[in-house]
């Protein structure tokens, strides 16, 4: 039974933090750039000028190898420097880049993707044997690349190039949705022997011209991109990995893209005219990961009871400012195949007692691992804490260092604050939940599981494919170490002066920061 104590302290933070939505919501139009601003915009893209992107970044240990990309700064520059065989729309389907079109045999275990005509920053021609050597690099069993869960379904022993323009990619067992592959984060192509990147070539819109890990890289306009030369001279990605900093620069005319802005400061500037607030709704899952195979998580009910525990809205609310919408512990609330008919799960936290009581651990201590490296983190750990704190569980909320966060909590501690952009299901399984999955930060690792998986990837016919998608998200709810509380806008600060930003399209897609199309006036 909740205490009065707690039960008063509760009604005093949702108050406090209804009062904050309602002042944060009051009126909340983008704001309008100038009327000359606007002009100009009406009249067409504009060549020339330098855009300086301000992100948060990863220390003095940054690289501008794309292989080795975890954080969005590497995924935009990785984006400028290079190209994929195909990258997600802002559906999250598959969309052609170097790949011009792609085909499988009758019965889906051979695929044959064309190449468009495209070359590397240094003249030579992009080759299908470059895109084995690129996907060889990365399946490598000596190394640690992201992409290589993605790969694995592709037997590169038996892959082949059929002529320099054409490769046969042989597969393990049949796979429906190989074209996925193509695009899955992490899988630039790159020119077949590089083993540097400290100037690294590439195909992308721009070209290598200085790098600083942890301060800055330029880059400069590739006049013979295969796409279309992009409108701006330069483009400088600047590391500010602090938001407020971020925000700073931009109002101060500093930089003119600022990325990830907290909601209440798009709120608290977006109708000044001094910038313009670009909201992409649900793009980012926000939640918290349990380790399911050490204590206490190792306990199915630990973890139920965990989820239980969670007032989603109120997490929502005061972590995000109420910029976003509650999750149910499954990742791609809207996308295709996610599981919309499993029930909501709401805080029950007389169940969550029973469950903790039933496991042996009653008054249980855990440790939170949060980092400000993510917007809400910290505020959302803090809010979990005094949530927790009614069932009878203590949480000791563990600030690290933002520059390390993604590395130490991937096999590091028991319980941490998490979230992921936006990708396929099919994708955020293959990278995140199979036993040999290198960013599986839940540690959910099950023979079964991953035969379910692959059996998906072989059923050709799309109806039954998506019953074992939902059997999937279904045992996932049930036993999973997700602790999925919400989906958040994604927002992004521009000056008025910049143009050509997609409004549609969620982080990690195609038409995310992709600065070959914008330009300034």
């Amino acid at each position: 039974m909740t205490s009065p104590r707690l039960l008063l302290a509760r009604t005093r933070r949702r108050l406090l933090l209804a009062t904050a939505v309602l002042a944060l919501t009051a009126g909340c139009a983008t704001g309008p750039g100038t009327a000359a601003d606007d002009r100009a915009a009406a009249e067409g893209p504009r060549r020339g000028g330098t855009l300086r992107a301000a992100f948060a970044g990863g220390g003095a240990a940054e690289t501008l190898d794309p292989h080795a990309a975890n954080l969005f700064v590497d995924a935009a520059r990785a984006k400028a420097l290079y190209d994929k065989l195909a990258d997600f729309g802002a559906d999250l389907a598959p969309v052609p880049r170097l790949a011009a079109r792609w085909e499988p045999n009758r019965t889906l275990d051979t695929w044959k993707v064309t190449l468009r005509a495209a070359r590397f920053h240094d003249g030579r021609p992009v080759t299908a044997t470059d895109v084995l050597a690129s996907y060889r690099r990365i399946a490598d069993p000596a190394g640690t690349f992201r992409a290589k869960a993605s790969l694995e379904p592709i037997d590169l022993a038996a892959s082949r190039a059929l002529d320099p323009t054409t490769v046969e990619f042989r597969l393990k067992r049949p796979y429906a949705e190989f074209p996925n592959v193509l695009a899955a984060f992490g899988t630039s192509i790159i020119p077949a022997g590089t083993t540097s990147f400290e100037r690294p070539i590439g195909s992308g819109p721009f070209r290598f011209a200085s790098f600083t890990p942890g301060t800055s890289l330029v880059v400069t306009r590739n006049d013979t991109y295969w796409d279309g030369a992009p409108h701006l001279d330069r483009v400088e990605f600047v590391i500010a990995s602090e938001e407020s900093a971020r925000t700073s620069a931009l109002l101060a005319g500093q930089v003119q893209y600022a990325h990830e802005l907290d909601p209440a400061t798009a709120r608290t500037h977006e109708h000044g005219g001094r910038i313009r607030v670009v909201r992409l709704p649900g793009s980012s899952l926000q939640g918290f990961v349990m380790k399911t195979d050490r204590p206490p998580f190792d306990d199915r009910r630990v973890r139920q009871a965990f989820q239980l525990i969670a007032d989603r809205r109120e997490l929502v609310d005061g972590a995000l400012s109420g910029a976003g919408e509650i999750g149910n512990d499954l990742f791609g609330k809207g996308y295709k195949y996610y599981a919309s008919g499993i029930p909501q799960r709401t805080q029950d936290l007389a169940r969550a007692r029973a469950l903790l009581k039933a496991a042996g651990r009653e008054n249980l201590k855990v440790t939170l691992d949060t980092a400000p490296a993510a917007t809400g983190f910290v505020e959302a750990a803090g809010i979990f804490r005094e949530q927790a704190a009614e069932a009878g569980v203590t949480v000791e909320v563990r600030v690290g260092n933002k520059d390390t966060y993604w590395k130490d909590i991937l096999d590091g501690g028991t319980f941490a604050s998490y979230r992921s952009g936006a990708m396929p299901i099919e994708s955020h399984i293959s990278q995140r939940l199979l036993t040999g999955s290198t960013t599986n930060a839940t540690h959910w690792r099950h023979a079964d599981f991953d035969a379910l998986y692959r059996e998906a990837q072989s059923t050709p016919d799309e109806r039954r494919r998506t019953a074992l998608y939902e059997r999937m998200q279904r045992r996932l709810h049930d036993e999973g170490g997700f602790l999925v509380w919400g989906f958040s806008d994604w927002i992004v600060g521009t000056a008025p002066g910049l143009h050509g930003v997609d409004t549609r399209a969620p982080a990690n897609t195609l038409d995310w920061a992709r600065f070959d199309k914008t330009w300034l006036t």
